[in-house]
């Protein structure tokens, strides 16, 4: 029906990458980022389903292949 509008974002491309990381217990997945140089990883959203997926990609400009899987 609505389409609803994203706001875009932006993230330190330097020093952090888009990772998923995903529980293998129970298949949990969560978008954010990981600092290269001290390995913290900053939550940004649940992912439960392709759309959410897509919605955070849209928002950082990221392209799918350079989004990693972490367990």
């Amino acid at each position: 029906m609505f389409k609803r509008k994203i706001e875009r974002a932006d993230y330190d491309r330097v020093n952090k990458r888009p990772v998923i990381r995903a529980s293998i217990c129970n298949g949990e997945q969560v978008a954010g980022f990981k600092d290269i140089r001290t390995g913290k990883f900053s939550e940004v959203m649940l992912i439960r389903n392709e759309g959410d997926l897509a919605e955070f990609l849209e928002r950082y400009g990221i392209a799918k292949e350079d989004v990693k899987k972490e367990y």
